[in-house]
Order: C-alpha cells, then sequence, then structure tokens
C-alpha cells in the first residue's frame, strides 16, 4: 500500500513538473513528508526534482545566465546546512507545522506575484539563493524565492525554465550532500523511477492540451492543500494527549 500511494506521489509530481515546468516539491512534499516522515520525505524530493531538472536543462543549458546564477547558488551552498540542521533537531510535529507554514507562504507569494525590492539585482539574488538554499534542504521546496526573483527582474518564462532548472540541479545536490540519501527498500526506489517515467510520459503528452495557466493554478491550489494539511498535522501532533 505504501509503495502505491508512493507512486501516486511521484507520479503527480512528476507530471504537474513536466506539465508546467515547476511544482513537483510544491505538489508533493508535503504528501511525501506526510507518508514517510519529514527527514526521508525531504530528501526523496530534493532525489527526484534533482533528477528531473537534469533532464529538463539537456535542451536548454545554453539559455542559463551564470550572472544570475553564480551569487544564487553559492548563496545556497552556505544556508543549505542550516536548513538540513534544523530537519534533524526539530521533533517531527514541529517540522510538519514548519514544511507545511513554508509551502504555504511560499505558494501564496507566488500566487500573488509579490514584487519585493529586496529581490532585485545582484543583493536580489543573493538573498533568494539563501532562502531557497534553506528552505530546500529543511522542507524540499526550493524554488519559489527564486520564482519571486525571476519575477522581479522581469525574465519571462522562457528565460525563467533553463535557469529555474539549472538552479534545481545544483541546490539539490547541495541538499542531498547534506541530509545524505532517503533510506528506502529496493521497492520503493523502483516504484519511484517508474512513477518519474510514467509522469514525465503523461506531462509532456498533455501539456499541449490545458491551458498554462490553468495547471499552474491547479498546481499552486495542490500545494495549498498539502501544505495546510501538514501544518494540520503538525498541530495535532503537538497537543497534549
Amino acid at each position: 500500500m505504501t509503495e502505491a500511494l508512493l507512486a501516486g506521489i511521484v507520479l503527480l509530481g512528476g507530471c504537474v513538473q513536466w506539465l508546467t515546468g515547476m511544482g513537483f516539491a510544491l505538489v508533493a512534499v508535503p504528501a511525501l513528508v506526510l507518508l514517510l516522515g519529514p527527514a526521508d520525505g525531504v530528501v526523496l524530493a530534493n532525489c527526484a526534482a534533482g533528477a528531473i531538472s537534469v533532464v529538463g536543462l539537456a535542451g536548454g543549458w545554453r539559455r542559463v545566465r551564470p550572472g544570475a546564477m553564480v551569487p544564487l547558488c553559492a548563496a545556497a551552498a552556505c544556508t543549505v546546512p542550516a536548513g538540513a540542521w534544523m530537519t534533524r533537531q526539530l521533533p517531527r510535529p514541529v517540522l510538519l507545522l514548519v514544511m507545511g507554514a513554508l509551502v504555504t507562504v511560499a505558494v501564496l507569494l507566488v500566487m500573488r506575484g509579490a514584487r519585493v525590492p529586496a529581490l532585485r539585482g545582484g543583493k536580489g539574488a543573493v538573498t533568494a539563493g539563501a532562502l531557497g538554499g534553506f528552505m530546500n534542504a529543511a522542507a524540499g521546496v526550493g524554488g519559489p524565492p527564486v520564482s519571486l526573483y525571476a519575477l522581479n527582474a522581469g525574465w519571462t518564462v522562457r528565460e525563467f525554465v533553463p535557469n529555474a532548472q539549472f538552479y534545481g540541479v545544483v541546490v539539490n545536490a547541495f541538499s542531498i550532500a547534506a541530509n545524505g540519501v532517503p533510506r528506502l527498500g529496493g521497492t520503493r526506489w523502483a516504484a519511484v523511477c517508474v512513477a518519474m517515467v510514467a509522469g514525465a510520459l503523461i506531462g509532456t503528452a498533455v501539456a499541449g492540451r490545458i491551458p498554462e495557466r490553468r495547471a499552474r493554478q491547479l498546481v499552486l491550489l495542490l500545494a495549498l492543500v498539502g501544505g495546510g494539511t501538514a501544518m494540520t498535522k503538525g498541530l495535532w501532533g503537538m497537543w497534549p494527549g
């Protein structure tokens, strides 16, 4: 039963990632954390999101902007250890609450298209990278700060996607190095791999049939539901008795 649920979560996350260019971690992390626990759930999301970013980057690496990516990735490298440390130190209910809150706040900011002066220019790249690195290692969700940076920098979707994928490769590699790999058996790893491939095939097959705006709204709605569920479970676990 756990293998089937795990495959379903990864399949859904992979599908929306290939459908919209974003959303694997936002959709999958809350469910993976509830299913596998905070530590394994976050690192599995890091592994899967990193693998998807590697594949996606293969066709767009020439459009990567080194001038923006160097400060983003360098700042992320500095804050990943803090996020990994927090994941190891906090009790499970508190981690669920923190992760759910991070996902929820990040989604609400992206939905609002928040204009943040602190996320502009070189300092904005450092700020976004630092926030993304911490959030990625702690909660498996490092993309929203980079999305907000790109929004404030005026990037088009064509410019954003390959740079976000490059950042995803780097920050997830840092996060895996800091957190280790998830403790899954061979059957579960096989289910994850098959689900990732199936998600990619389904997502690319239906990408031209669903308007991008509607698909993104669905991703964000699913992420809000997942974040709220994680917060509720965390609060319930903290309740005495």
